[in-house]
């Protein structure tokens, strides 16, 4: 791919990519598929930002025109989850290594968590992309590291659905389900898998990282909104700096 290509930094709310913007150099809006996109540099590298919206059809489409539209020659996606893998705290940073649907279930025709037709339920992110993420996360923890977020870095699989998990009889059921058939998310939201299969049918790199907004439980609308807005902004804004600088160098 031309080394003028795109990165695509995707998000699903504003709040996820504050500060990215103003960073953007020779930036342009472009309005395309009921979305806004903003193309221009970051770090010197050609980049197009969007936001999503939210849910796994608002991802895929988004997803969608930023490879077909914009010819992304990779994914970046960057926004919050609940945390429900052992020792996954709210502060904390989840890297997807896997991405699975946890509410596909077309069973018996196809097993549970399968894409019907596509063969698999899980989808890999690109692994030099994945290693990048967390080199640059590492990078960054430092300097966000707090006495109440020590800002801890997590590799694994991350599942995706159409709800808002925020309760704990709805995690218990959750991960009881996905262990069923082996499998053990770290955080759960509600966009990354639908991006990564849209991705792997088109060839394209993706990685997702994601903040601990809070532990999908019973507090977790309380945390939400001002954890995003405070925290997982900047978060994000360093990870992705960081994250571009790295490529620029490779």
């Amino acid at each position: 791919m031309s080394a003028e290509t795109p990165i695509a930094i995707l998000s699903a709310l504003a709040e996820e990519q504050e500060g990215l913007l103003e960073h953007l150099q020779d930036a342009r809006r472009v309005d395309h598929g009921g979305r806004v996109f903003w193309t221009g540099r970051l770090q010197g590298l050609p980049v197009v930002l969007a936001l999503s919206r939210i849910g796994k059809v608002a991802a895929a489409t988004t997803a969608t025109g930023l490879i077909t539209h914009f010819g992304a020659s990779r994914v970046l996606f960057t926004g919050v989850a609940g945390g429900v893998g052992p020792g996954v705290q709210v502060g904390d940073v989840v890297v997807g290594s896997h991405y699975v649907q946890h509410d596909m279930d077309a069973s018996p025709l196809f097993p549970r968590y399968e894409i019907p037709l596509c063969g698999q339920a899980l989808f890999a992110a690109d692994p030099p992309l994945l290693a990048t993420a967390c080199e640059a996360f590492n990078r960054v923890q430092p300097a966000l590291r707090t006495a109440r977020y020590p800002a801890k870095l997590h590799t694994g699989l991350i599942a995706s659905g159409d709800r808002f998990v925020s309760s704990t009889a709805e995690v218990s059921a959750l991960l009881g389900a996905l262990a069923s058939s082996d499998y053990c998310p770290l955080a759960v939201e509600m966009e990354g898998a639908a991006a990564a299969q849209v991705c792997a049918d088109y060839g394209v790199p993706f990685v997702a990282m994601r903040t601990i907004s809070d532990r999908a439980d019973d507090t977790a609308h309380v945390d939400f909104p001002q954890f995003v807005r405070e925290t997982a902004s900047l978060y994000a804004r360093a990870f992705v700096l960081e994250m571009l600088d790295l490529l620029s160098k490779r």
